[in-house]
């Protein structure tokens, strides 16, 4: 029987499955909505993975993302990481040499620098807007574009038009600003193209040495025309992966896959935990000034985890509690 592992990358916006066998190939991947319920979303993931794959052997699975230590916590991952980490792994899974790596996703984008194979900086941009993909889904529903057609349309530009990028309300009011003036609608996405590229350079890249090779990861790297205004204002080539919009959970995957080799056992729970009743509380601790709000994780009737104390007294208080490292 073959030997598989699986990544999962639990996002605000979206959660991402991959499953990887031995050569490191991705034989199956599952982007969902998170829609604010990332447990009711894991486990419709598992089930998915049971109804399109059957009961597959997974050797070791490993979580990142903003409810890593939740899905983590849940699956009995074998890793759980940060999304730079896994990000950074995939990448140079993907091209051994990358020096630069450019991920934009729903809702935050990052840059991160690597140097002979080791990450040496980074950063996140998790506040404006106008340099994230949920900006130009936004512009795009406005114009009645399609985003699929957005960066097809934008490269169709001859006379690009200068939208202002530092702020999204501001983006918006002028891109409207430059309809009501009757410019083309190729120029207005190609100009809004520009803008993102701009934000995305003035904010998260500011002060950065970005060299190349460069990789484009995250789901705006599906199109084509950021592509095209990060490679003009570059100067230089822009590589995309080949599963771009996965591949946080790909480097988790792989870091997994790594642990458990190490470990000679994995601590997952299975793919039939779809089938339990998890369930979260929240309550406030009143014992001292810092007022922590602490998270509980029921499973079935048992009490799986206690976390978000500031000393510890809840997250102590249960017996496996080791796996939030």
């Amino acid at each position: 029987m073959k030997n598989f592992y699986m990544g999962i990358d639990v996002g605000s916006v979206s959660t991402n499955i991959v499953i990887l066998d031995e050569e490191n190939n991705i034989v199956w991947k599952k982007y969902l909505r998170t829609q604010g319920k990332p447990i009711d979303i894991l486990k419709e993931g598992l089930k998915e993975v049971r109804k399109e794959l059957g009961d597959i052997d997974i050797k070791g699975v490993g979580t990142t993302g903003s409810g890593r230590q939740l899905a983590g916590l849940i699956l009995g991952a074998d890793v759980v990481k940060n999304e730079i980490t896994c990000h950074a792994v995939s990448a140079l899974d993907f091209m051994p040499d990358i020096k630069t790596i450019i991920e934009i996703g729903g809702q935050d984008s990052k840059i991160i620098i690597i140097r002979d194979g080791i990450v040496v900086d980074f950063a996140m941009n998790t506040v404006c807007a106008a340099g994230t993909g949920s900006f130009l889904d936004r512009q795009a529903f406005r114009l009645g574009v399609g985003i699929e057609q957005f960066g097809k349309l934008a490269l169709k530009s001859d006379n690009p038009v200068r939208i202002a990028g530092r702020c999204a309300v501001f983006a918006e009011s002028d891109m409207i600003h430059k309809q009501q003036l009757g410019h083309n609608q190729e120029d207005i996405i190609w100009g809004l193209s520009q803008a993102l590229v701009r934000n995305y350079l003035n904010n998260v890249g500011k002060g950065k040495e970005i060299l190349g090779p460069i990789a484009f990861q995250g789901g705006v790297a599906a199109n084509e025309g950021i592509k095209r205004a990060f490679e003009d204002t570059l100067k230089q080539e822009v590589f995309i992966p080949k599963y771009f919009d996965v591949m946080g959970a790909v480097g988790v995957g792989l870091l997994a896959k790594a642990e458990v080799k190490k470990k000679k056992a994995t601590s997952f729970k299975g793919l039939n935990i779809s089938n339990i009743d998890y369930k979260v509380k929240g309550m406030e601790c009143n014992d001292c000034a810092n007022l922590c709000e602490v998270i509980e994780i029921q499973e079935g009737n048992n009490i799986l985890a206690r976390y978000g104390d500031k000393c510890g007294k809840w997250t102590n208080s249960i017996k496996d509690s080791s796996k939030l490292a």
